[in-house]
């Protein structure tokens, strides 16, 4: 059968709920992203190349599962901020449903320091345990692919701009009339 799909809502977002697939079986390949877990383990932030953020996680990282914990299960809390060049902001809070097991973040901001803690919420009168948090940072866009894309497009230039002086030089030597030769170098004289 179908994995259940994971709904969740966004503060920013009012109301509004939202459902996306699980991505399940996601694996961080080391030369497109990078894991970095929480201190509990159950945590992890797969930062991708792309500059988006798979969050995934587990529930063993918050002490060992019993069922009626299970059943009780409400949810998750998802809080984040960074830190930027001259100010802390404050991300929205997501509320995730209890079958959710990650959650992407499509646009992080390169170059600064993200810090995301999620916290499972339990229905009364078990009390919600400690939050898992990681801290990481997006490698800013590669400025090798930019350098590359100026000189290329820099390189397209001065080729243009020779070809069009070559061309102007042609024109000038080869197809001018000799009258207007003649008349050109008349006043030399």
């Amino acid at each position: 059968p179908d994995e259940p799909w994971c709904p969740y809502k966004v503060g920013a977002e009012g109301a509004r709920l939202c459902f996306r697939p699980p991505a399940r079986g996601f694996q961080c390949a080391a030369r497109a992203c990078r894991a970095h877990r929480s201190a509990g383990g159950a945590l992890v932030a797969n930062v991708l190349r792309n500059g988006s953020v798979l969050l995934q996680w587990g529930l063993r990282g918050w002490g060992p599962p019993r069922p009626p914990a299970a059943a009780s299960l409400r949810g998750f809390a998802l809080n984040c901020s960074w830190d930027g060049t001259y100010t802390r902001f404050p991300c929205d809070s997501v509320e995730l449903g209890a079958a959710c097991r990650d959650y992407l973040l499509p646009e992080a901001h390169g170059g600064v320091r993200y810090r995301l803690c999620l916290r499972p919420r339990y229905a009364p009168p078990r009390p919600a345990p400690p939050a898992q948090c990681v801290e990481f940072r997006v490698e800013p866009a590669a400025m090798r692919d930019i350098v590359v894309a100026m000189t290329a497009v820099g390189g397209s230039i001065c080729v243009m701009l020779v070809f069009i002086c070559l061309l102007v030089a042609y024109i000038t030597e080869n197809l001018m009339s000799p009258a207007l030769a003649r008349a050109a170098a008349a006043p030399r004289r």
